[in-house]
């Protein structure tokens, strides 16, 4: 059982350690070398989906380098949750991607698959932009939620249908920064 502080409320976030950071780190290895063996090219965009992704990204894109990958990097905002923890079922598109991406090679990164519609409209999004290879990577999937017909391409762990917060994840703001993924418990 771990302890995340909620300073918006300055009590305890109750959780579980599901992933700690050894296994996260181990399979963020992993998929950076499947990935890199996939990949049409040695300098990909790499897009990721803010907020959550952060961290994941930030640790996918050091272990493709470790492997002389060299990926551009962009950042798009989608949301359907807010400050609340139940999907209100509306995507909506709060930054787009910056960067052309006109016959690139294109791993969109994020954070969690669950319902897949965050995932479903930003892989769409990008697709319209004409990328010549786009796959997908999410650190966690839940598809004991999936509203949308959705796989991503490179998954990291597969979780139950739990609320999960820590390695960029959060609930309503509060447990992003705890070094491992963990389920917040009821009442938590």
């Amino acid at each position: 059982m771990g302890e995340g502080w909620d300073e918006g409320q300055r009590t305890l976030l109750k959780h579980r350690i599901l992933f700690d950071e050894v296994a996260i780190a181990a399979r963020v290895d992993q998929l950076a070398r499947e990935i890199s063996k996939d990949l049409p090219s040695p300098a990909p965009l790499i897009v990721g989906i803010l907020t959550g992704s952060f961290i994941f990204l930030a640790d996918l894109v050091r272990a493709l380098a470790r492997l002389n990958v060299e990926p551009q990097i962009d950042l798009m905002a989608v949301s359907h949750y807010g400050a609340a923890t139940e999907s209100s079922g509306h995507v909506k598109l709060y930054k787009d991607t910056t960067l052309d991406i006109t016959a690139r090679a294109v791993v969109l990164v994020d954070d969690i698959l669950d319902t897949g519609r965050s995932l479903s409209l930003a892989r769409d999004l990008v697709r319209a932009k004409g990328p010549i290879w786009l796959r997908t990577c999410v650190l966690l999937d839940k598809p004991s939620r999936r509203a949308v017909p959705i796989k991503a391409d490179y998954v990291g762990f597969e979780v139950p249908d739990v609320w999960v917060i820590g390695y960029g994840l959060d609930a309503g703001g509060q447990g992003r920064a705890l070094p491992y993924v963990a389920a917040l418990e009821p009442g938590g």
